[in-house]
């Protein structure tokens, strides 16, 4: 009997879940609000019936399934299967992996955090495809990251390797939500983005993001309009996206020189800019890192957008089951 297995991408606003079968191509899937404001228990009840409703759908049923893998923001213990804290879900030390698999009679549930996944999914099945070295960056509330070497994911002391958001850059002071100043976060991701714009916007600069957003609609400025903006020949859009890659640059020339990737692999909300972003990016790079870094690093957007969680988690998940 051919096996099946199930992918689940958490997030604070939306849940994805997507039946994959044994060759991880993706069947069907749903989305439905995550209500995470009802606690886990609501949640992790909704995830089963999401998983039921899937099934039911491609008439099969729970004994059709190997495993789940699931994709957690915040911090995860992927051994013990535990949210460890999640700030977009308000979860502090829940056992999903035991919650979730008693609640779908014992089917084996495996977690991880959600960037691992991401990366994990483009790594199987998208731009990571077909390198031994992988590391993917999300910019999108924040920055994460997470590496992948010969299909094996890099946790480090903890389960905390990945944090690159939280790299301090020199003169920066804006304060992040971890409670440090200056992280990189606060500058390369949507939101730190849509910040720099509207201080310059508050300075007096101009701007058709001024015409676009005017008095207090100014709040509503997001990454996606200053795209938009730079797309008009907009000066103070370019000059954000120009300032934004650059300091994307110098976090990811740490992280070339600590992990030695073979390529990156860039997504998230953010990375929507394309070229706009990427190119000063580029730019600023190249001149931080060694030759023999420089030479060989590909650098590359993300392909598989939304599925990607989703197909990660359920590659995961056969892979535990498997081991």
């Amino acid at each position: 009997m051919t096996t099946h297995f199930i992918g689940v991408d958490i997030g604070g606003t939306n849940i994805v879940c997507g039946l994959l079968d044994e060759r991880l191509n993706l069947l069907r899937k749903t989305k439905k609000p995550t209500g995470a404001a009802n606690g886990a228990d609501y949640v992790l009840n909704l995830i089963a019936s999401m998983i039921d409703e899937l099934l039911a759908r491609e008439q099969l049923t729970r004994t059709d399934l190997g495993a789940v893998g699931m994709g957690n923001p915040g911090f995860i213990d992927p051994v013990r299967g535990i949210s460890l804290s999640s700030a977009n879900l308000k979860w502090e030390n829940v056992p999903v992996s035991e919650k979730l698999g008693a609640l779908l009679g014992g089917i084996p549930v495996f977690i991880d955090n959600d960037v691992r996944m991401y990366t994990y999914g483009e790594a199987a099945a998208g731009a990571g495809r077909g390198y031994d070295h992988v590391m993917g960056i999300t910019l999108g509330t924040g920055i994460a990251a997470a590496m992948i070497n010969n299909g094996q994911l890099y946790y480090g002391s903890g389960f905390l390797a990945g944090e690159l958001g939280h790299v301090p850059l020199d003169g920066e002071s804006a304060l992040c939500g971890c409670g440090m100043r200056g992280c990189l976060e606060t500058i390369a991701s949507a939101t730190g983005i849509a910040r720099i714009a509207r201080e310059k916007l508050e300075r007096g600069e101009s701007s058709i993001l001024a015409e676009w957003f005017p008095g207090e609609r100014r709040n509503e400025i997001t990454a996606a309009d200053i795209s938009r903006a730079y797309d008009e020949g907009d000066a103070l859009a370019k000059e954000v996206l120009q300032f934004v890659g650059r300091h994307l640059a110098k976090g990811l020339a740490w992280a070339i020189t600590l992990w030695s990737p073979d390529v990156i692999v860039i997504g998230g909300g953010a990375a929507n800019a394309g070229e706009r972003l990427l190119a000063p990016m580029r730019e600023t790079l190249m001149p931080l890192i060694l030759p023999m870094y420089r030479n060989r690093i590909v650098i590359k957007l993300a392909e598989m957008n939304d599925d990607a969680g989703v197909v990660g988690s359920a590659a995961f998940a056969k892979t535990r089951v498997s081991a």
